[in-house]
């Protein structure tokens, strides 16, 4: 049997961060502010989120 690609930890902290990021760059989107400027949000939002996260569940 195959190891698998990502622990479960791994993948959780990762899920979190993404809706997190995703979360962000929508409240963003819908307050008005420019698609790229969502975007940018979502994708600092993420990384703000992944070490924060991951520090929690460990």
């Amino acid at each position: 049997m195959k190891s698998p690609l990502l622990s479960l930890r791994a993948a959780l902290v990762l899920l979190m961060g993404v809706l997190v990021g995703v979360g962000a760059g929508v409240l963003g989107a819908l307050g008005g502010a420019a698609p790229a400027q969502a975007v940018l949000t979502g994708v600092a939002a993420f990384g703000v989120a992944v070490p924060f996260f991951d520090h929690l569940v460990g």
